[in-house]
């Protein structure tokens, strides 16, 4: 099958599984020069679809980094109005959103940290109204991979350009399940049916707490909220309509409470966050709280993460992955949280999700708070999951049920 045909096929997926376009819908693309090609192809199968306008904000890395070199740290604290307005309009037209994941892992290697920091905050705040919207499951959004330059050589160092490029669009291929005999909406439809039979297993269980240990050094004891509920591969929106929010996606997720995680976690893949690399770290957990953590690299990448706001000391996710995952088969280090999270079970510091508590979609951040789903300015996934990871199920009677045994689900 040709480039042209794959590209065609991924597309069709993006708008019609992952966003999910219905008639008269706004599409909003972000994504950087290199992936022109794919934004074309979007676009056009959008307005077939039906969609009202769509509309593309391009980035460049090379642009990108000069800004970041030579701004001072105050002036990514300002996010400007007229791009709170792009934002924070669309959203309440009900537009849909994608996010292509194409940049340089190592985009911002060097560049003061504190920048970073500054702008995910400030933009936070800027982009508020979208974010709710987004939160409480009104509007649509979706992030996929395409493949560059920069990204292509960092992921296969020793191979030229043009082939490194090309063995990173194939790589995304696979792991979005595109091939040449089937229609890849239908193949999903698939791999929807059977995220829900094991969502529908834990979520029968009633657990109380999950207990992870592995031999890297991970022994950690996760509540659950009394009200929990898992979810996996796509989400429900309030108006009904499903839809892939990542694509590659191999995760069942909930948000845990806050405020009952004790013991340590390590990493097991390095992470990939705002153009810069932190790996081999770990974080040691008090009463839902980081009270300890070290990284051999990026440890001042990790600090700043942590560091955000009071939510960003405490996990918003837990994810399980089976380590004979598709994508973890294909023994391919992306670089990339979208892809990597994907081949490893993961947790995430920071905001957790409404839709992982009954009736949560309804509630406001306070009562979300209240019934213990953390809130944050970031949600920050990181790699933890092993081949011989382990995790336990304590149920309210105080017994226990195995989940994962050697890195994979046991049912």
């Amino acid at each position: 099958m040709s480039f042209t045909s794959k590209l065609k096929k991924y597309a069709s997926l993006i708008v019609q599984s992952g966003l999910n376009v219905q008639k008269g819908q706004t599409v909003v693309i972000s994504g950087s020069i290199e992936s022109y090609q794919l934004i074309r192809e979007v676009t056009k199968q959008a307005y077939a679809r039906g969609a009202k306008e769509v509309v593309v904000s391009y980035s460049d890395d090379e642009i990108t980094r000069m800004k970041y070199q030579n701004l001072p740290a105050e002036e990514f604290k300002k996010v400007p109005a007229w791009l709170a307005s792009f934002k924070n309009d669309y959203a309440k037209e009900n537009a849909c959103f994608l996010y292509i994941d194409d940049s340089n892992p190592e985009l911002l290697a060097g560049i003061d940290p504190q920048k970073m920091a500054n702008w995910q905050k400030a933009a936070y705040q800027a982009f508020d109204q979208y974010y709710e919207l987004s939160d409480n499951m009104t509007n649509s959004w979706c992030i996929v991979g395409g493949a560059t330059k920069q990204w292509a050589n960092k992921v296969y160092p020793d191979m030229s350009d043009t082939e490194a490029v090309n063995a990173l669009w194939n790589a995304i291929f696979r792991a979005c399940k595109i091939d040449e005999q089937s229609d890849p909406n239908l193949i999903w439809q698939k791999h929807k049916e059977s995220f829900e039979r094991r969502v529908r297993h834990l979520n029968e269980l009633n657990i109380k707490k999950l207990y992870y240990k592995n031999g890297k050094g991970t022994e950690i004891t996760i509540g659950l909220n009394p009200d929990y509920l898992f979810a996996g591969g796509g989400s429900y929106l309030k108006n009904g309509i499903y839809n892939f929010p990542n694509i590659p996606t191999e995760e069942i997720f909930t948000s845990p409470n806050k405020d009952d995680v004790e013991g340590i976690v390590f990493s097991t893949l390095p992470l990939s966050y705002g153009g810069h690399i932190v790996d081999d770290f770990y974080l040691r957990f008090k009463d839902g709280k980081v009270i300890d953590y070290g990284a051999k690299t990026g440890y001042d990448i990790l600090r700043g993460i942590i560091e955000t706001d009071e939510g960003s000391h405490c996990l918003g996710e837990i994810a399980l992955i089976p380590y004979h995952s598709p994508i973890n088969e294909m023994k391919t280090l992306f670089y990339s949280t979208l892809f990597d999270e994907n081949a490893s079970c993961h947790m995430a510091l920071g905001k957790g999700f409404s839709e992982c508590l009954k009736g949560g979609i309804d509630m406001n951040k306070e009562e979300l708070l209240q019934n213990g789903i953390n809130d944050s300015f970031v949600h920050v996934d990181f790699m933890m999951g092993s081949e011989d990871l382990m995790i336990e199920g304590i149920l309210e009677d105080g017994s226990r049920v195995k989940i994962f045994e050697n890195g994979d689900f046991v049912f």
